[in-house]
């Protein structure tokens, strides 16, 4: 079982943010931006592309409305969505609330959140999740 497998199952912690019984959605503990969100399937797979079509498309309308629901707990001009997954062997998407493009990027230092602070931003987009 991979670390994001371990997440969704509870066994980690985490700030989750939504949830289904296919997908699970919670907090890059190392964000780039106040509400940065990773949605994972909870099924193990390596490559988003490697993924049934089907299940592909599940998987990105779950993620639609997850962004949905962190622009609406963060207001932004849009929701930038980011597959990169080298650094975890499991599917995921990034989601990052943004003003600018600059908002998205992965080189700048990333933000200390207190925990406290952590679980307000999750809580937010949780009850922003419809």
């Amino acid at each position: 079982m991979d670390i994001f497998s371990k997440i969704a199952a509870g066994q980690i912690p985490s700030y989750k943010c939504a949830e289904n019984e296919e997908f699970y959605a919670f907090l890059d503990i190392n964000p780039v931006a106040k509400g940065h969100t990773l949605v994972i399937p909870r099924r193990e797979v390596d490559y988003i592309f490697d993924m049934p079509d089907d299940e592909l498309a599940r998987f990105e309308l779950f993620a639609k409305r997850v962004a949905i629901a962190i622009r609406k707990a963060f207001p932004c001009k849009k929701v930038a969505q980011v597959v990169l997954g080298l650094e975890v062997a499991h599917a995921h998407i990034h989601l990052i609330p943004m003003q600018t493009e600059a908002d998205a990027d992965f080189r700048k230092e990333k933000l200390q959140l207190p925990p406290e602070e952590m679980q307000e931003v999750a809580r937010r987009i949780n009850e922003a999740f419809e």
